[in-house]
């Protein structure tokens, strides 16, 4: 290996952490919000970072009752208007 390479690879080295703790970053917001969402706590999201516990959470959180709340009937059942109705005239307009 000559000095050139060599280097480089220090280069390389020196930033590596950065590049991991942006993949950490990257990783554990949105499992954060997940478990949040799910009714958990979003620390959990933490142990998605240790190898095999992380497939182990995911499958609790797949299969575990989530603690929210159910949208409302009329939300569900939205009746679409087709054609759509034009639109109201503008205030303080005579028709």
């Amino acid at each position: 290996m000559d000095q050139t390479q060599m280097h480089a690879f220090q280069a390389m080295l020196a930033f590596l952490p950065f590049f991991v703790l942006g993949f950490v970053i990257l990783m554990i917001i949105p499992y954060w919000f997940i478990w949040k969402k799910a009714g958990f706590s979003p620390w959990f999201s933490l142990l998605m970072l240790i190898p095999v516990v992380n497939f182990i959470m995911l499958y609790v959180l797949a299969f575990s009752q989530w603690n929210v709340v159910p949208a409302t009937q009329s939300v569900t059942n939205f009746s679409y208007q087709y054609p759509p109705s034009p639109p109201p005239p503008p205030r303080g307009e005579a028709q």
